[in-house]
């Protein structure tokens, strides 16, 4: 994956593949460390699918045989000096934190987190995307859920929503 938004899209379509119904993103900066965590409360993996998950020859796909998602992520957080946690429960979902040193010359750049993250939101209306931008002492939330009732009848997926939400989380960016 070419940047940390990639690695993000990748590991929240797992979650919509997994019938989550709400996802959380946390993005938490601080000196030269990015911690990156995407939650959700899908169907979840046992033990020892999480054990076996950073193997790009593993995959719960049936289309191919590999899964190259996880394992990339894991070797861009790795190089840099930092780490990855997975948990998760069946049933219950599953949490994915990645640890990045952004000032080592191996830091895949932050891409357009932005977009994507707008992009998650309003092309899937149906779940509940809460958003967290956590940089030292300043802290931003937004929820799908937030936007709805603002929104008040328009439709989140409407494309001039799209637009105001990756603005709004542009300017927090």
């Amino acid at each position: 994956m070419k940047d940390l938004s990639m690695h993000l899209l990748d590991i929240a379509e797992n979650s919509i593949k997994a019938g989550a119904k709400q996802v959380e993103v946390e993005l938490r900066y601080a000196d030269n460390r990015l911690v990156m965590t995407i939650s959700d409360n899908g169907c979840g993996m046992d033990e020892e699918m999480v054990n076996r998950i950073t193997d790009p020859y593993i995959t719960s796909r049936t289309s191919r045989k590999v899964g190259l998602g996880l394992p990339f992520l894991k070797m861009n957080a790795e190089q840099t000096g930092g780490n990855i946690m997975i948990s998760s429960e069946q049933g219950r979902g599953t949490t994915v934190k990645a640890v990045f040193l952004t000032d080592h010359i191996d830091c895949v750049p932050p891409g357009d987190l932005a977009s994507s993250l707008s992009l998650l939101m309003t092309g899937n209306p149906e779940i509940n995307f809460v958003i967290r931008l956590i940089k030292d002492d300043d802290a931003f939330e937004v929820s799908s859920n937030e936007i709805n009732e603002v929104l008040e009848g328009i439709p989140i997926s409407h494309p001039k929503v799209g637009v105001f939400v990756r603005n709004m989380l542009k300017e927090e960016f």
